[in-house]
Formats: structure tokens, sequence, C-alpha cells
């Protein structure tokens, strides 16, 4: 008995090793902007599998927050921005809020809620400063509200912010500096953070430093180092991750607030949807960006623990695409739940696929394509637009997961258009155009999706299923 116990100790032991053996402050972003989303309780179940303790919400949905408690997960929940105008305008509604996202979770058993992110990127340049004037009363009132309602300073209240809410003229770190047409509003949040001792939440996206610049280069945007590294004073940066998190460092710094611990709230590398947008260069940014947190040696302003949130999940095909197309396809999961690349969270360089969501039901393997006795141009152009109107074609183009000739993007097009309605063979119709095929027509990279049974369908159909079978048991007892 005693050798039995001591067996099992050592494997429970190592079972534990194994499922914390991650880099060190490290988190996931779970959006919910999918059509077909997948079922929260099976997506907590994934992330417990991988051993992820960390989690950032941009909102507070009630099926998510119940699969969440009792989970053991660090849980930041998310205010839009289009509740800030009605939280700052008045306390109450503050109050409100954190009774009914709240509150009702924060309990022995419930949500283990550390932060409410309090708007998502509220001073975005893109923004023309909508939500300039509502951020910070929007964060003074639910911090209060949270205060009253007894958190006990466990729960904070903290803004992320874009990383444009700093400049730098030379593009040297030591330059930063806040942009002057939000530094007075941000030098009020500022205070509020420090006097709670809250974090200051940054999104930084090399990502994005490449896709907006022809000039950028390419290797600054990942960590295996540069020919050209930057040189600031005694300071040499290597790649735009560490010269951003320093640039805001500065910027705090000459404000009076460089003691403010950062956190690095959104960091991602999508996989379509641009010409910089792949696997191939997702992998590389995640293995070098894992690689660094376990080292933990920071930047070479701050060395030591960084606490990321990795962006995001899964691919979410309602996100908008202004700002690229490559905005639906920022997941380490793909739609469906499945791991799209190997990742090694121990950030060790091993190739190991993620454990995907289980419990994943999938719609009859069947395509809508088009039919193939169409081959008029300026049809197939007409219905490639009508579709792309009507749904995701955002893997469709030179550089893409897709490049096709016209005739298969068309076949894309009206797949992804018949999949997003369910499968409804009415959508497949498109003037006698199209035509179901039971033959995958995916070709190379070029994946023809079959849409998942959303989380809300599933539910639906169980219910009715339950209401038939009582009438059924009723009426054969009359």
């Amino acid at each position: 008995m005693v050798r039995v116990s001591i067996l099992v100790t050592c494997v429970m032991s190592l079972m534990f090793v194994v499922l914390t053996d991650h880099a060190q402050g490290l988190g996931v972003n779970w959006g919910a902007m999918a059509s077909h989303p997948l079922d929260p309780s099976n997506v907590v179940k994934m992330l417990k599998d991988n051993g992820i303790k960390r989690v950032k919400l941009f909102d507070a949905e009630p099926a998510t927050m119940k699969a969440l408690s009792g989970s053991g997960i660090s849980v930041i929940v998310g205010i839009p921005n289009e509740k800030l105008a009605s939280i700052s305008s008045a306390y109450k509604h503050a109050q409100e809020w954190v009774k009914e996202n709240i509150t009702k979770y924060d309990h022995n058993g419930g949500v283990d809620i550390s932060y409410v992110a309090v708007g998502n990127e509220p001073f975005l340049t893109s923004y023309n400063g909508s939500f300039l004037k509502t951020t910070f009363p929007a964060l003074q009132n639910i911090q209060k509200a949270l205060d009253e309602a007894g958190s006990r300073q466990k729960i904070k209240a903290i803004v992320p912010f874009n990383a444009d809410v700093y400049e730098s003229a030379s593009g040297k770190p030591s330059d930063g500096q806040f942009r002057k047409d939000i530094k007075s509003e941000m030098l009020k949040i500022l205070g509020l953070l420090k006097s709670n001792k809250s974090p200051f939440f940054v999104n930084i996206y090399p990502f994005l430093s490449l896709q907006q610049s022809s000039d950028f280069p390419k290797e600054f945007a990942f960590f295996d180092g540069t020919s050209k590294p930057v040189q600031d004073n005694n300071y040499q940066y290597t790649n735009v991750f560490d010269a951003n998190h320093d640039t805001l460092i500065w910027s705090l710094k000459k404000v009076g607030y460089q003691d403010l611990v950062i956190v690095i709230g959104e960091a991602g590398w999508p996989t379509d949807g641009d010409k910089n947008a792949n696997k191939i260069l997702a992998k590389k940014f995640y293995d070098g960006l894992l690689k660094k947190l376990t080292k933990a040696d920071g930047t070479p302003l701050r060395k030591g623990y960084l606490e990321v949130y990795l962006f995001g999940l899964t691919d979410e095909d309602k996100k908008s695409i202004a700002p690229g197309d490559f905005e639906r396809h920022w997941g380490i999961l793909g739609y469906d739940g499945k791991p799209k690349f190997p990742m090694d969270l121990t950030g060790k360089g091993n190739n190991n696929m993620l454990k995907a969501v289980q419990g994943v039901q999938y719609m009859d393997k069947q395509w809508c394509v088009l039919n193939g006795d169409v081959r008029n141009e300026t049809l197939l152009k007409n219905e490639l637009s009508y579709a792309c109107s009507q749904t995701d074609c955002t893997s469709l183009g030179s550089g893409r997961s897709c490049d096709l000739d016209l005739p298969g993007k068309v076949s894309y097009a009206f797949n992804s258009f018949f999949q997003s309605r369910d499968q409804d063979v009415r959508t497949c119709n498109f003037d006698g155009k199209g035509t179901i095929t039971k033959n995958d027509p995916s070709k190379g990279t070029c994946v023809f999706n079959i849409q998942i049974y959303s989380a809300a369908v599933r539910h639906q159909v169980t219910y009715a299923l339950s209401i038939f079978a009582g009438l059924v048991l009723m009426t054969s007892l009359h």
C-alpha cells in the first residue's frame, strides 16, 4: 500500500508538472464574434486540458461565465465600448452592471475574476475620440462599484489600450510619449490606476507593424534577431515587441508613472487574409514569444516576468474587416476548435499540437459548388461579388490560403454562403448556378469548410427533442 501510495503521488506530481510547466504569465483572449460559437463548457475543458490558467473576455456572456465557474481559471471580464456612455453618465448604471456581471459570479466555487476591462482600445485613433470623454468616468464608476460590492480590492478595473496611444517621432523608445490629443484623459486614468495599484494593459501587434508599412524590416517582427538592430543610447533592440514595450515605459516615465506594472493584453499573429498572415509565420512568432516568456528575461528596460494574453483563441467570422481581412483569422484554433499548427506552451520548442475542443459536431459532409456548365465570366464575377457580400471570403486572394481561379473562387464563395446558412439547400441555388456535392472540393491549402452546430443550435435541438418526447409520452398515457 505504501508503494502504491508513493507511485500515485509521483504520478500526480508529474501530471501537475506537465500541466503547469508553461511559459510564465501566459493567458489567452476568448472572443465571441463567431456565427457558430463553440459550447463554452467544452472550451473551458480545452483550456484546462492545455494548462491555460488565464483568460480575457470582451463581455460577460452568461453561458461563458457559467462555464468558467469553479474552473480555477483567472478571468478578465470585459465591458464593450458601446456601454461606456451609460456607465459613465450615472453611478447607478455601474452598480447595476457590477451586480449583474460580477457579484453574481464572485463567490466560493464561482468565477475567479481578476480584472474588469473597461472598454477595449477606446482611444484608438480610428475611433476619432468617440470614447475619449467617457472612458475615465466609466473606469472610476466601475472601480467604485467593485469596491462597494465587497471585492476588497481583489478585482481591479483596468483599460486595455492599443499601442497607438503613444508614439515616437524617431522610432526609438526613448523618444516615446503619449499622443497629445489624449494626454489629459490619459493622465486621469494613470492616476486612478496607480491609486488602485492596477496595471497598465496594452495590446502590442508586431504583425500590424509589418502589415502597415512596406518598409518595415520583416525580421524585426520576430524574435530571432536582426542584422540591423535599433540602438537607443545604451540599449539595443532586435525586435519590435521589445521596442514597442519600452516606448511605453518611456512614455509613462515622462509623466511620472514609470512604476506601473505593464500587462500585454493582446499579442498574436493571424493565419490568413494577408500576404504575411499564414500558419508558418504565426508559428514562428509564437515560438519566439513563448520562448521569451519562458526565459522571463523581459525587455531591455524592464527585465523579468511578463504577463501576456495571446490573441486569440479561435477564428471569428463576424469580426469587422475594416482594418483588414486578417481580422477574422487571429485564432490559434480554427472555427471548429482544432489547433492550426504546433504550439509548445512550455516555450521549449517542442512540436506539440494543442489539445482540441472536444464534443464538436459537424453538419453533413456536403458542399455547395459552382455548376460546371457555367462559363460566362461576367456572370461568374457577379455571383462571386454577391456571395462574398453576404458571407466570409477573406481567405480568397493572392498570397492567401485560397489562391484560386475564378470558378474556384465562386465555388468557395458559394460554399461559404451555404455553410453559414446551416446547409439549407435553398441557399445553394444561385439561379441554378450552384449544386450540392458530396466530394470535398478542397484544394491544397484551401479548405472548403463544413459548418459546425453552434452551442445555441444544439441546445435548441436538445430542448425541442425533449419537448417532443414529452408530448409523445403524454399521448401514449392517454
